[in-house]
């Protein structure tokens, strides 16, 4: 089943794409461990929504109330390889490599909600940064009791040349306005994912491609309840948080992304976030 935050309020669709409203707000909610049994409730005892135009463009918002995201770096080889590239003038390259074979994961604060932006909003570049990307990233949505009740996709957008002039700028690469993106729903599902589901990233540029790139989330090194445990261990989410898992897929080191460029990401189960550069 998937969840839905909409300008008319909560919607639950099932499985059979049917659409039903779901009471409350959006906090109390999503931060429930039984959240895929009471949406099954629901789906099976009320009357569906007749209206077509609830998920559509100018509808959806980013699915989050007062959840914080956080976000884990290194998390696959290919990342650990990108950021070894990007930091070797400055001395840093060794950190990643160290931090890949690590037992305690890189993490680290995103965005707060307000700085987040949703399906088909516009994502931002920063104007002190020559070197930026987009990384496409499945992203777990989780109770305050640690829980992963759901998935969402996620947008790290990363200014590599700031990250890459030392790695102790990686706060002001990495959390400034407009600089996540989440969407363009949560699914919420009673099994654990499918290690064959894929990532893809398409970016396009006066409607040509100028990048692709795809990845199964079984390349994770890590288990993502380990992620989770590492991100809950002595820090509190009353309204539960979610929480990037990284990105195994990375531009070459001479893209970089522009105003105007649309950047459309799909996780199998989950369905599409599409945002264009501001």
């Amino acid at each position: 089943m998937k969840l839905y935050k909409t300008r008319s309020g909560i919607v639950i669709r099932n499985d059979g794409g049917s659409l039903f409203s779901a009471p409350g707000t959006w906090d109390e909610f999503i931060n429930d461990d039984g959240l895929y049994l009471k949406m099954k409730r629901i789906t099976e005892s009320a009357i569906p929504l007749n209206k077509d135009d609830l998920l559509s463009n100018g509808q959806l918002l980013a699915p989050i109330g007062s959840q914080e995201i956080w976000a884990a770096g290194v998390t696959y080889y290919r990342s650990k390889v990108g950021r070894q590239e990007e930091s070797k003038d400055s001395g840093g390259g060794d950190f990643y490599a160290r931090v890949y074979e690590a037992e305690r994961p890189e993490i680290f604060f995103k965005n707060s909600a307000h700085r987040a932006v949703g399906p088909y909003d516009k994502v931002r570049i920063r104007k002190d940064s020559a070197w930026n990307v987009p990384e496409p990233e499945l992203t777990l949505v989780i109770t305050s009791g640690g829980r992963i009740i759901g998935y969402t996709i996620g947008n790290d957008m990363s200014s590599r040349s700031i990250e890459g002039e030392n790695p102790l700028y990686l706060p002001q690469a990495k959390c400034y306005d407009k600089s996540a993106s989440i969407g363009p729903c949560i699914m919420v599902t009673d099994k654990p994912l499918d290690a064959a589901t894929t990532i893809r990233i398409g970016i396009r540029r006066a409607g040509a491609v100028v990048f692709d790139g795809q990845i199964q989330v079984s390349q994770i090194k890590r288990k993502l309840e380990e992620l989770v445990m590492w991100l809950f261990k002595e820090t509190s989410f009353p309204h539960g948080c979610m929480l990037m898992t990284g990105t195994g897929i990375v531009p070459p080191n001479d893209f970089t992304l522009a105003s105007g460029d649309e950047i459309e990401i799909s996780v199998d189960g989950i369905g599409t976030l599409v945002n264009t550069v501001e």
